[in-house]
């Protein structure tokens, strides 16, 4: 009976192994359409990696920002200097919660802001996180959290980029990496916000929706939040202005709002600002420039009226 279990424990450690190794390889060498479950795209959409690379050098700002490709988008770290803010943009594309606690776990401390302004947006809590992980496990170190971020989340797709992300930070594969500041219509300026050339986005019907939230994004929300109250850090959330059309296609909006409320200082701007559709917006989520322009000198009124 010992000899069998002995020769299982060898046999999953070879098969282990082997795993990896071949994992790697293929990863390495194959095109994408042969590997579906392993998405590692270093520099991908979103300039994640320059917002990364950045912030490693980033102390004692005034506001840290949070969130979806909203947040990335949609607060322009050059507006609030104007009004003397030191501001840094930690968002992501599809950025979950589960995300943004990996992401504080790393660099709050650094950064130490004075408040934390954290857009929540309902499909964030309404996704599993895969594709932001894999973006995360691309673009910045894997370490201990990355792989409890891959316990969490449970998929094929990110234990594979985890795997095969950990085994090219060891390689040091990456080390000779850069991202251009300019990536089609997009621009990244320093602070972390991504400036997209200017377009309109034209008005069109929406399928009704339900804000349906799932209890793993809100637990992990609710320990961001505890995190930053016991650190005395001020807390503000931010549902980000979206076309008229996408945000009235939500059916629920009353609940989500209440239950934000319930966790901090919230602000639905869809609510407080009426922009228009086809003036403000580049695409059915987004803010165009005239957009962010607008909606952060708000955001800023309703800062000044807190100091």
């Amino acid at each position: 009976m010992k000899k069998f279990i002995s020769k299982i424990f060898v046999f999953i450690i070879f098969s282990g192994l082997f795993y990896i190794i071949f994992l790697f390889f293929w990863g390495s060498c194959m095109p994408s359409i042969f590997k579906p479950n392993i998405n590692y795209t270093i520099g991908s959409y979103g300039h994640l990696y320059s917002r990364l690379d950045e912030v490693k050098n980033k102390k004692n700002i005034d506001i840290l920002f949070l969130g979806s490709s909203h947040a990335y988008r949609g607060f322009d770290t050059r507006i609030f200097s104007e009004y003397n803010f030191e501001s840094f943009n930690l968002g992501s594309s599809n950025q979950t919660p589960i995300q943004t606690k990996i992401l504080l776990n790393r660099y709050l401390d650094q950064l130490n802001p004075k408040v934390v302004v954290y857009e929540v947006y309902p499909h964030s809590f309404m996704v599993d996180g895969v594709e932001s992980s894999v973006d995360i496990i691309a673009n910045d170190k894997n370490d201990l959290l990355s792989l409890k971020m891959a316990f969490k989340i449970n998929n094929i797709k990110t234990y594979n980029t985890f795997i095969y992300g950990f085994i090219r930070d060891c390689l040091g594969l990456n080390k000779k990496f850069t991202e251009s500041t300019k990536k089609g219509r997009d621009t990244y300026v320093s602070g972390g916000f991504v400036e997209k050339k200017i377009g309109y986005f034209k008005p069109r019907e929406f399928e009704k929706k339900t804000i349906d939230l799932k209890q793993v994004q809100l637990e992990s929300f609710s320990e961001i939040i505890s995190e930053l109250k016991k650190k005395n850090i001020k807390i503000i959330l931010i549902y980000a202005p979206i076309p008229r059309a996408n945000y009235n296609s939500y059916s629920n909006n009353i609940y989500f709002d209440k239950l934000m409320s319930d966790y901090a200082e919230y602000y639905n701007f869809n609510e407080i600002m009426k922009l228009n559709d086809s003036l403000h917006f580049y695409d059915a989520d987004h803010l165009n420039k005239n957009g962010v322009s607008l909606f952060n000198k708000k955001l800023i009124e309703v800062l000044k009226n807190k100091e």
